[in-house]
């Protein structure tokens, strides 16, 4: 059973995304507005399904100061903005999934329990420490750093790059990283540019003329290892 902080200020999106989730076994906390979620976040969650346009402030800052104050607690956004740009929005605040309405229930269900075991098993993929360069990280306590600074990775950019630097020298294309990071058969394609280039911002020298985790023209990505 996981905490989890819905938000949503429709009473009857709220209802039904409750019971799907309780009837999943969880234990719920509800928000209907801004300044209530992040009220609500202080119990810390253990995941988030937050809708984007709330009253007091919008979901874009909830994520963004949760981001700040939490930087690893998982978060699905939830939007009748179903636009690539809307969604590029959301992911580039540092979302890890994003769903549009109307959706599936039952999906946000399996999408919540595919962050929560990304989350709650470290020991998932490679058990010991990996190390490229200035970049460490450590699979079981979920942690990074580039030299001396720690890095705050979502759950999404942390299972990237954990399989990027596990898998180096390979070319992946979306598709392929989307299924074999996140378990994925099937979703939004956005979602994985998005983490690509947030997860650059982070480990590149340059975020704009990437060094390590490089583009290969026509296939997708591919990391390359430190000399």
């Amino acid at each position: 059973m996981a905490a989890v902080l819905v938000v949503d200020d429709d009473e009857t999106v709220r209802e039904v995304v409750v019971a799907y989730l309780r009837q999943a076994g969880h234990d719920i906390t509800e928000a209907a507005d801004g300044p209530g979620a992040m009220e609500a976040a202080r119990s810390r969650p253990d995941i988030v399904v937050l809708d984007v346009m709330l009253p007091g402030f919008d979901g874009l800052e909830v994520c963004r100061r949760l981001r700040s104050e939490q930087p690893g607690v998982p978060i699905v956004m939830l939007s009748a903005l179903g636009e690539e740009e809307d969604r590029i929005a959301g992911l580039g605040e540092g979302a890890d999934d994003y769903l549009c309405k109307p959706f599936s229930p039952r999906e946000l269900v399996l999408r919540v329990a595919s962050l929560l075991r990304r989350a709650q098993s470290p020991t998932s993929g490679p058990a010991a420490p990996l190390v490229d360069g200035d970049l460490t990280i450590d699979p079981i306590p979920r942690s990074a750093t580039r030299g001396e600074r720690p890095l705050s990775l979502t759950a999404r950019e942390f299972d990237l790059l954990a399989f990027l630097l596990t898998n180096p020298g390979q070319a992946y294309s979306r598709e392929d990283l989307l299924s074999r990071v996140w378990g994925w058969e099937f979703g939004d394609l956005t979602t994985v540019t998005v983490h690509v280039r947030r997860l650059r911002e982070k480990v590149e020298v340059d975020p704009s003329s990437p060094t390590r985790l490089v583009t290969v023209w026509g296939v997708g990505y591919r990391w390359d290892p430190a000399p």
